[in-house]
């Protein structure tokens, strides 16, 4: 028996294919992403902040469509999750930071060279807890409750930035007048990003299932207040949706303090 020969019974494993190409209708919805993205940073960088702040939000549209169109389509992809993280960090990292950055905090240069590094250190705190805040979660992908997130998700976060920034901007609000509400957003959804708070996500709704009659009411009068006045209204609902997880945090907190008082007290 020639020893260069495989024994009998065994087959030497031959590895499965890979399909070439990548699925084009996710991809095109997640491109639009990235491409709202960076118009945001360019209309920034030309001093149209209104542009990029309404871009943002154009941005988040498209995100919020391409996972669904992915999962209703069956065109779920490996590339399609890392193309769509590369293109959320541009989004709703680099896109927000810069646009409130130029916008406000670039101005609080004026006060110092202090405030100066405090301004675009805040920007850096923001797109760095974007990056960080979706790390993680792609390496909990299948671990985590899927009703909640943990952490402020990164296009909420950028929401409440680019919809403080539009509703300034549409009320011919200078971007150096409100550099310490403008810093403390920025803190904060950054911070936010990255902390252990839960925030519902909402994927448990059914698309595809019938509703009462009284849901259709309430989608169409969402859609009747946002036409009234988009900055305020936007703002106002990612600006709470913000503040939802702080006050979940804080309930479960008291919970978690009350169950220890009783176990101390038997």
């Amino acid at each position: 028996m020639n020893s260069a020969e495989p024994e009998s019974g065994m087959s030497n494993p031959t590895p499965p294919k890979r399909r070439r190409g990548i699925f084009l209708l996710p991809n095109l919805f997640t491109t639009a992403t990235l491409f709202a993205g960076f118009y945001a940073i360019v209309s920034a960088i030309g001093g149209d902040y209104q542009a990029g702040a309404i871009a943002i939000f154009v941005a988040g549209v498209m995100d919020g469509l391409d996972g669904r169109v992915a999962r209703m389509t069956n065109t779920q992809s490996d590339f399609g999750k890392e193309y769509d993280s590369m293109a959320d960090v541009v989004s709703f990292g680099l896109a927000p930071a810069l646009v409130v950055y130029l916008w406000s905090l670039s101005t609080m240069g004026q006060y110092g060279w202090y405030w100066a590094q405090i301004g675009w250190l805040a920007s850096f705190v923001f797109a760095a807890g974007a990056a960080l805040r979706l790390a993680r979660f792609n390496t909990q992908v299948g671990i985590q409750d899927k009703r909640f997130f943990r952490g402020l998700p990164s296009p909420a976060a950028a929401a409440v930035i680019a919809g403080f920034v539009w509703i300034c901007t549409d009320s011919s609000v200078a971007g150096d007048s409100v550099t310490i509400p403008a810093l403390s957003l920025t803190l904060a959804a950054g911070g936010l990003m990255v902390s252990n708070l839960h925030y519902y996500s909402f994927k448990d709704i059914k698309l595809n299932e019938r509703v009462p009659f009284a849901y259709v009411l309430i989608i169409v009068g969402g859609f009747i207040l946002i036409a009234l006045n988009p900055p305020a209204i936007l703002f106002l609902g990612f600006f709470c949706y913000l503040l939802s997880g702080v006050l979940l945090g804080w309930r479960r907190h008291r919970r978690y303090r009350a169950r220890r008082s009783e176990h101390a007290d038997d």
